[in-house]
């Protein structure tokens, strides 16, 4: 059968731009760059790894904009980051069905950062939290103990939290995103949904392992073209992992939603799985209904 056309996509993953031209979306952790080629091209910061980056062109109302794309590809809902601007406000009032929120949040702020997470959720009803660990300022390891205040907060507000993971893409140290560390978070935090953003790379067997070790471990595929997606989450996905693996793409950020769509169907998932990825599994993880 191969990839279904009349399933409702899920995204999560997915921004709304706020200008033609992006570069703010990454100011916060520009201080950590050190390469002059980097600083130099600073509308993506890991530019090197992406090709044809999306351009908006000029365009008078971005939600809407961004909701005509998503439709173009059957993309049902979209998880965006709440960045308590007009933009987030108007893309909730406006297409509250289409969009679902998390809370970019930073480990460094403390009791600060919780109240806020706090706060936000009573106002918005938050669908997840999340923290790029290697892009604090300063960097906190995944399983840092500045960390623990914003895994507590989330899983008493019955919230998933989406982490970086991996080599990061930008060309800042990794230590901080090593996939081992979230061994100890899943253990000490039974009953925190914990969602792999980014790719695990080049741990993905170790992703694997501890997704089998811990049952409120899951992944998604953001900023991965599906013809890059790696084989040990493929092949997890096919046999035990079907109800771990989750779709996120990377748009308008690093990809196109038609490179996206174009290399999708080519993903060698069983029948069985697909709707899990493209819809089911948000669905369980981000609490969004049916």
């Amino acid at each position: 059968m191969g990839m279904p056309t009349d399933i409702g996509i899920i995204d999560c993953m997915l921004g709304i731009p706020e200008s033609e031209t992006r570069s703010d979306w990454f100011e916060s952790f520009k201080p950590l760059i050190k390469d002059a080629e980097t600083l130099r091209q600073f509308t993506m910061p890991a530019q090197y790894m992406f090709k044809d980056i999306p351009e908006t062109g000029a365009v008078d109302d971005f939600v809407k904009w961004t909701v005509e794309q998503m439709d173009r590809f059957n993309i049902d809902r979209a998880m965006v980051g709440w960045n308590d601007n007009a933009t987030s406000r108007r893309a909730k009032e406006m297409y509250g069905d289409r969009f679902f929120f998390d809370l970019p949040c930073d480990p460094n702020k403390g009791v600060e950062e919780v109240r806020r997470i706090k706060r936000i959720h009573a106002e918005v009803g938050l669908s997840a939290i999340s923290v790029f660990p290697a892009g604090t300022m300063p960097q906190v390891p995944i399983n840092h103990k500045y960390m623990f205040p914003l895994y507590t907060a989330a899983a008493e507000l019955g919230l998933p939290i989406c982490l970086n993971v991996g080599i990061p893409g930008p060309r800042i140290p990794m230590e901080n995103q090593k996939v081992e560390h979230l061994d100890e978070v899943c253990w000490f935090f039974p009953d925190l949904k914990v969602v792999m953003r980014h790719g695990a790379e080049p741990w993905e067997a170790l992703a694997v392992k501890l997704m089998l070790k811990w049952p409120n471990l899951y992944y998604s595929t953001s900023a991965f073209a599906p013809k890059h997606y790696p084989k040990a989450i493929i092949d997890y996905a096919n046999t035990r992992g079907a109800d771990k693996i989750i779709y996120a793409g990377y748009f308008p950020m690093g990809l196109s939603l038609d490179r996206i769509f174009t290399d999708m169907p080519n993903v060698p998932f069983k029948d069985e799985v697909w709707p899990k990825f493209l819809r089911e599994n948000a669905i369980k993880v981000f609490g969004l209904g049916a």
